[in-house]
């Protein structure tokens, strides 16, 4: 049964601060996914821990050159998890948020689009590592559906090209090797120094540029918060540590501190 997190301290001081609050940016990255049955990358159960072939793909030389690498990622793209998996509370709290008229942006690292089949507003969230819901020619602007080409997986093609160039087909995510969009990366750097509290949920903060936004945040005065199982490579900058289960927290903290039980005294 899950503790009641209603009465811990740092979630109440959370609750306050985001009352407090005007401008609140929020950073996600796979730990809020966690509870919908994505696994993250380097965890005990991660996709790269157990499948470092896995890692090499998510590199774009090895995609680009190896065709063999290119397969497996077809092959392991079919049995991939978002496909199945429905948005868990932390990622309806923050559409909750979006609604009290809080958020400047909801920044994710997160390629499963969740967020959006959440209910954020596309015009709130910055997918700063791409989509997996769609796939991208590396040589011209096609893209389409994700479905469609894992359609063709199915009927047997083992290394996808494209229809309109012939150019080498992969998922519309950024890989590392890869450039970022660089209208996602200026949104984001806006996003971080128009807040007065920036919330990092589920990330270690060790993937740049994206996790540059919370030490810039902090350099114009807004407070720091970092909701993560593990420690961080930001925690020195946190003016709150939560190390509590992302679902139960987000709840929790976005509804205000008017809907809090009264504190419990010692």
């Amino acid at each position: 049964m899950p503790q009641d997190l209603s009465h811990n301290a740092d979630v109440r001081t959370l609750t306050q601060w985001i009352d407090e609050s005007e401008r609140v940016t929020v950073l996600t990255g796979a730990g809020i996914s966690t509870d919908s049955g994505i696994p993250d990358f380097r965890g005990p159960n991660g996709v790269w821990t157990k499948n470092p072939k896995a890692e090499k793909a998510s590199n774009i030389q090895n995609f680009i050159s190896d065709p063999e690498v290119r397969k497996a990622s077809w092959r392991d793209r079919l049995d991939n998890r978002a496909w199945s998996a429905d948005p868990n509370d932390g990622h309806r709290a923050l559409v909750q948020l979006e609604k009290r008229n809080k958020l400047v942006a909801l920044l994710t690292q997160n390629v499963d689009g969740l967020h959006h089949a959440a209910g954020s507003s596309s015009t709130k969230v910055i997918e700063v590592h791409g989509t997996l819901r769609e796939v991208a020619c590396l040589e011209c602007d096609y893209r389409d559906d994700m479905q469609i080409a894992l359609d063709r997986v199915r009927q047997g093609e083992e290394d996808l090209d494209c229809h309109e160039c012939g150019g080498i087909l992969k998922s519309a995510t950024i890989s590392f090797g890869q450039s970022l969009v660089q209208k996602d990366l200026l949104k984001a750097e806006a996003a971080a120094q128009n807040c007065d509290l920036m919330i990092a949920i589920g990330t270690t903060l060790a993937v740049y540029p994206i996790a540059a936004v919370v030490p810039a945040a902090q350099r114009v005065g807004a407070r720091i918060v970092i909701i993560n199982a593990e420690p961080t490579e930001m925690d020195h900058l946190a003016d709150l540590l939560i190390r509590e289960s992302i679902s139960e927290v987000l709840p929790i903290v976005v509804q205000g501190a008017k809907n809090l039980p009264e504190k419990q005294e010692d």
